[in-house]
């Protein structure tokens, strides 16, 4: 069988097979002998093997995203060669030929022959925002994981408090569960607390809040609150630290949020996952694809296979998906417009889905052109369509109710 060779459009590479404690570096190139060499993780291997690329004139190196592995060795190596950071999927070798020399033996040809494809690194202080961000989630989710560990511990002693307050952590709440600390579980006392409207339902809430809470039951809430209080502290911190990042971002941040549905988190999580440069990516299309919020291509002799949405990244399509459901309940709105048009026929995932692409593609565009976002041409006649089916599904709904009436 006959070698496939590639034509070269690089001079000189290299190709990095990264581990968590070494690193394998192939160079190749015009000029230069082939030569594989192995290098620690630590920071001085990684400075040496700096030195020993420059000492060998390489511009232009290509290492795949292994974990966090690869991120070390970028920081070390960047700003001194052009870095392109690989898919592994799509650089896979040869089955049954699998070293880590013939895999960055193979990562150099490659790169050689421009046949690979960058990945979005984003830039150094949105790197620090997203970490900031990121961990933030993390809080926010053990926080709500602690609110329910709460829930359980007063439904183990019966107080069936979340069956009459909407909300457990509402100043009604928040006082009664004060008082549970203190002592005091007499339910006449404890419905004492009731504020706004639940003053009119102190019989209910009395018969609720007789349970059997005993010292058990106070010292787990004692613990959990204390939990609570931390974490919010925590989260506190990285508010601060996060709005350091965003000092001189605000004029960006308030552009996106006059898309319908972005509010001020919202709009922080989608710059620190796509950062500010659109440059990075070639078109609106391309960071949807990136994003894993539009539906992607298989097609094999004439038949089109399942086209679901790729993995993509997880903590900017969580935003996404949050702004859309947010967008759906605006008023008079093209995306609200849209989103229920769509659930009627897609169902409301598919339609949160296809409204956090169009918001995307809005973000894609403002950051692009510093431009405000801007309601379609045709809202006017969206809205009197949207007003059309309302007004005939509410005349169906009376037929049918008249109809029930007259049997």
């Amino acid at each position: 069988m006959a070698v496939v060779e590639f034509p070269q459009l690089i001079a000189r590479g290299c190709g990095l097979d990264v581990h968590k404690d070494t690193v394998v570096a192939s160079i190749k190139g015009t000029g230069i002998k082939e030569e594989t060499r192995t290098f620690a993780t630590f920071t001085k291997d990684l400075e040496e093997l700096l030195q020993w690329l420059e000492d060998h004139q390489i511009t232009h190196i290509a290492m795949e995203s292994t974990g966090v592995y690869w991120r070390p060795v970028y920081y070390v190596l960047e700003g001194s060669f052009e870095i392109i950071l690989v898919n592994a999927r799509h650089i896979k070798n040869v089955p049954g030929h699998k070293t880590d020399k013939k895999d960055s033996e193979w990562i150099a040809k490659l790169l050689l022959s421009g046949l690979l494809r960058h990945s979005f690194v984003p830039e150094s202080w949105v790197r620090e925002l997203r970490t900031l961000l990121r961990h933030r989630k993390k809080l926010v989710n053990e926080r709500s994981r602690e609110k329910n560990r709460l829930q359980n511990i007063l439904e183990d002693a019966n107080i069936k408090l979340g069956s009459v307050v909407s909300d457990v952590f509402s100043k009604t709440g928040q006082g009664i569960i004060d008082l549970l600390l203190a002592g005091v579980t007499d339910p006449v006392v404890l419905s004492n607390q009731a504020k706004g409207s639940l003053v009119n339902k102190k019989q209910a809430l009395q018969q609720a809040l007789y349970g059997r809470f005993c010292e058990r039951h106070r010292f787990m809430l004692s613990l959990i609150i204390q939990t609570m209080h931390a974490l919010d502290e925590l989260i506190s911190q990285l508010d601060q630290q996060i709005e350091l990042c965003l000092a001189d971002k605000q004029a960006e941040l308030a552009l996106l949020q006059t898309i319908p549905g972005v509010s001020r988190q919202s709009a922080i999580g989608i710059v620190s996952e796509i950062g500010l440069d659109m440059s990075q990516f070639l078109s609106d299309k391309h960071l949807a694809s990136w994003a894993g919020v539009c539906p992607g291509n298989n097609e094999s002799a004439g038949k089109v296979r399942s086209a679901r949405i790729t993995h993509g990244n997880t903590y900017l399509k969580t935003t996404l998906i949050e702004a859309s459901w947010a967008a759906s309940h605006t008023l008079n709105t093209f995306l609200s417009f849209k989103y229920h048009k769509l659930a009627q026929r897609r169902g409301k995932k598919k339609a949160a889905m296809a409204i956090a692409h169009q918001i995307l593609t809005a973000a894609y565009h403002i950051l692009r052109d510093k431009l405000p976002y801007k309601e379609p041409t045709l809202k006017a006649e969206i809205l009197i369509e949207r007003r059309k089916a309302e007004i005939q599904r509410l005349e169906n709904r009376v037929r049918k109710l008249k109809i029930l009436a007259s049997q």
